[in-house]
């Protein structure tokens, strides 16, 4: 949804993918709800605090509306969390928030660890690759699109309200 800056302090850095503002927007035109679910081992490791994971947070939210769910795993890889991204935790607890069951909820997501999650869940995924996505990770995904807008609108296909307006 946004542009990656590693441990982010600093709500004024929040700056949005391209096509990801319309993207949400086409989402909610058509009625879906929209989360994030997010890694964020610098919390664990004390380069970034929760509050000021909070107020990053707060800000993606101004900047696109608002969320419906937000689900945020602060822990280390090391410390083998259910949570973690590859691991189905937040996937299930955002669907359980939303009161939809897992295979009613798309992940779209940038890097393998977000399909891998996806499907551990029994969700789907797509991945829109950046520069940070390694090419294994492209092969290996079920679906891929070139950017946030084009994810959404390979998942409202067959939606009335997909049309561009």
């Amino acid at each position: 949804m946004v542009v990656d800056v590693p441990y982010n302090t600093d709500p004024g850095r929040v700056e949005p993918m391209p096509t990801a503002i319309p993207a949400v927007r086409l989402l909610r035109k058509c009625g879906l709800l929209a989360g994030i679910v997010t890694n964020q081992s610098g919390v664990a490791r004390g380069l970034i605090s929760h509050e000021d994971s909070d107020r990053v947070n707060r800000r993606v939210d101004e900047i696109f509306g608002g969320f419906d769910v937000w689900c945020v795993c602060p822990h280390a890889p090391e410390e083998h969390c259910s949570c973690r991204k590859p691991k189905p935790g937040l996937i299930l607890r955002a669907a359980d928030r939303l009161g939809l069951s897992p295979a009613q909820v798309v992940v779209i997501g940038d890097i393998g660890s977000d399909v891998d999650a996806a499907t551990a869940a029994g969700a789907r995924s797509i991945l829109v690759p950046t520069p940070h996505t390694r090419f294994g990770e492209i092969l290996g995904a079920p679906v891929v699109a070139p950017d946030l807008f084009a994810a959404v609108d390979e998942l409202l296909a067959d939606l009335p309200c997909r049309r561009r307006t």
